[in-house]
């Protein structure tokens, strides 16, 4: 299928092949009629994509903050190497979708296959969206009205937070498509309006819509005209939908406002306020999140999970809903809003209007018709059609394209010399781009089909962590070699599970498939430097590991214990494994202690092990970013080895050995790849013992287990 994507790193826009997205069980799965280029946010992300790095930093110096903090721990090139790759990534453009339901996850509702619908969806003619985030349009509604739902709802819920009442009087500053969408819903609920801009033509629009109106571009001043609109009382709210880096807009808005007026920001600006302005009015101020409740809320948005009808009368949801019954009602009128309508392949031309047209409004983008749509789960890419694979070599198809995939896994593999078959990713996307950029001679969207390739004999699996272990028993059921990065599994069944498939092909096959988790710190170049001092110490050693992890939000999906499993199963597991390895004996003892009971990232766990040595994980979520992320001291016969972030490794008191530094971190996920690789190619055991990747497997998710028990 066609989608528009958009490369972050040159801000050039293209219309891509990508594969047809899968859906969920919360999901449906439409077909596209048209579509609506979003005049504000679309524009501003095509021009960020055209300035240079300069012009990026100074738009985002948080980011800029972030690199410098990351290039004290981890390096400049390393530090270089992740940024390039962050802004190379393509960005699917669009969420203003109208389409037709094809097919439907098992858990929706309320949703039939034939349905028309409007979403946020992107602009591809394939797309897969929360139910939650779908609307049935009314049969008066035409496609080309109900398009502009999504835009209606965020003005509609800017208007909500300001609860405007009959009679009111409002300003709207700011008259773009949303603005002028946000005059026709005030109006609606019996408010005189003002609106105030420079562009003349969408004055009039207002005026045609009316509402009273202010020329900036003339010289008018808006606060006399608010004052004058409110019959010098000052206006009972304003409603700011304007973008723009001026302080001015909230600035004129306190001072047209009555006392106890209401400001809400539905658009963006400056907010350098003046205190007295707000002080002495007892002025409101909010600022409105996109289309209304559930915004940003993953169980609403991805897992399907409304609230409470009574509890929150209007989400994303039923704003849509509300705005399709006004376009059903005759109360918005939305043909005035189109400036452009461009079909689909011709998307490029749209995007060009976009930056050079700046009086535009609406760009509505048309698609062809079922008939003409290629839905297709696997796109052979053209230049690698020919290519033919040597014997004796991985063939390897990737499940999973995120970031961590494309910047580390997926160059390593092939840097070590494996064949690049297939990737995958739900979206397409992540496929498109990574099967483009590394040479993979197709994308797909259906990892079932990827598994049961006879032409793939490896899966490198590097999807979110609730899906490992189906994966990983799938892979190994179809015979393939698998490469699942960490961690293996979630829950002890899984663990069970795992270990029963790869235990049968003890007897049902006559070679074994290797199985490997992406334990990487283990093939260090530094690490192989410590084993080998160690081999020359006898007697117990003891280990302490600091890993200065960093707070990771809440809502992070590697925080949620049903998808990510927490931090100490999804990253705690490579420092266990780390320690297991140095000491070169099985763990007997384990135990865990946490600093709070609300938090599962700040942690310590001892371990014993057979020969009597000890270790110690300190994985703190609470530190200082200056800090090094990872910290490793041995203590051992009267000496202390000390190795700071992977890249310096001291001796004190070590005979023959003082220190050992490297210019760029390096933490041995090349190395790992690579002797993982090398074991497929020469059929020789795996990198790391079967039994020793289950025993830390085992013993952190019993450790997450005792957590969840106190």
């Amino acid at each position: 299928m066609k989608q528009i994507l958009q490369n972050i790193s040159s801000g050039e826009t293209h219309l891509a092949d990508v594969p047809d997205p899968k859906y969920g069980s919360n999901e449906l799965h439409i077909q596209s009629n048209c579509s609506l280029i979003s005049i504000g946010t679309e524009r501003m992300l095509v021009e960020f994509g055209k300035a240079n790095l300069i012009a990026k930093a100074r738009q985002q110096p948080e980011k800029v903050k972030m690199i410098l903090e990351k290039i004290k721990t981890d390096g400049l090139i390393t530090t270089i190497d992740a940024v390039k790759s962050k802004l190379d990534q393509p960005l699917a453009l669009g969420y203003c979708n109208v389409g037709m339901v094809q097919s439907i996850g098992s858990a929706v509702k309320g949703f039939n296959i034939g349905d028309r619908v409007a979403s946020n969806g992107p602009h591809a003619e394939m797309v897969s969206v929360s139910q939650n985030l779908c609307a049935r349009i009314p049969d008066g509604v035409k496609d080309e009205t109900a398009v502009f739902t999504v835009l209606g709802s965020i003005g509609l819920e800017g208007i909500r937070l300001a609860s405007p009442t009959l009679g009111e009087s409002f300003v709207v500053t700011g008259l773009g498509i949303i603005g002028l969408l946000t005059v026709q819903l005030l109006r609606a609920h019996g408010c005189r309006v003002l609106g105030i801009d420079p562009d003349e033509s969408k004055l009039e629009l207002a005026r045609r819509f009316g509402a009273e109106t202010v020329s900036l571009a003339k010289g008018e001043n808006p606060i006399k005209a608010g004052m004058a609109f409110s019959r010098e009382r000052g206006v009972d709210g304003v409603l700011i939908t304007a973008s723009t880096k001026s302080s001015d807009p909230v600035r004129q808005a306190a001072q047209m406002c009555r006392k106890r007026g209401r400001i809400v920001l539905v658009g963006v600006t400056g907010l350098e306020l003046n205190r007295a302005d707000f002080y002495e009015k007892e002025l409101s101020f909010q600022v409105s999140c996109s289309y209304g409740p559930g915004r940003y809320d993953k169980n609403y948005e991805d897992k399907g999970q409304d609230y409470p009808f009574g509890l929150v009368r209007w989400t994303e949801q039923r704003n849509f809903e509300a705005i399709l019954d006004m376009m059903a009602a005759g109360k918005i009128e939305t043909e005035p809003l189109i400036s452009y309508r461009f079909p689909l392949e011709q998307a490029v031309d749209a995007y060009r209007v976009l930056t050079e047209d700046r009086s535009a409004l609406g760009i509505l983008l048309h698609y062809p018709g079922k008939e003409h749509v290629q839905a297709e789960s696997t796109i052979l890419l053209e230049r690698n059609e020919s290519q033919t694979f040597e014997s004796g070599k991985p063939f390897v198809g990737f499940i999973g394209a995120g970031n961590y995939a494309t910047r580390i896994l997926i160059p390593a593999f092939k840097e070590a010399g494996a064949e690049l078959h297939s990737v995958a990713s739900n979206s397409g996307v992540s496929a498109n781009y990574a099967g483009h950029k590394y040479g993979f001679k197709e994308t797909t969207t259906d990892t079932a089909a990827q598994i049961s390739n006879p032409q793939i004999n490896t899966i490198v699996i590097t999807t979110r962590h609730n899906t490992h272990a189906r994966f990983v028993c799938e892979a190994l059921k179809a015979h393939k070699h698998v490469f699942v990065e960490k961690p293996l599994c979630l829950t002890l069944d899984e663990l069970y599970k795992i270990e029963e498939v790869y235990s049968s092909h003890l007897t049902s096959y006559t070679s074994m498939p290797l199985l490997m988790v992406g334990f990487n710190r283990r093939f260090a170049p530094h690490i192989k430097k410590i084993r080998e001092l160690l081999s020359g110490v006898n007697g117990p050693k003891s280990f302490i590991m600091t890993v200065n992890a960093g707070a990771i939000p809440a809502d992070h999906w590697t925080q949620d214990l049903q998808v990510g499993g927490g931090r100490i199963i999804g990253e705690a597991c490579h420092f266990i494994d780390l320690l297991r390895f140095l000491s070169g004996n099985p763990i007997v003892t384990s135990f865990l202690q946490h600093m709070d009971a609300a938090t599962d990232d700040t942690v310590s766990i001892e371990l014993g092990f057979a020969d009597g040595s000890i270790g110690t994980v300190h994985y703190f979520a609470n530190g200082s970013k200056s800090f090094p992320k990872e910290r490793l001291e041995i203590f051992a016969a009267g000496r202390i080895l000390q190795l700071d972030n992977f890249r310096t490794l001291i001796g004190y008191n070590w005979p023959g050995f003082r220190k050992m530094k490297l210019w760029k971190q390096d933490n041995g996920q090349k190395e790992c790849a690579a002797a993982f690789v090398r074991a497929v190619q020469t059929g020789k055991a795996p990198p790391i013992p079967f039994d020793e990747i289950i025993e830390a497997s085992r013993i952190v998710i019993e450790l997450a287990n005792s957590m969840k028990q106190l």
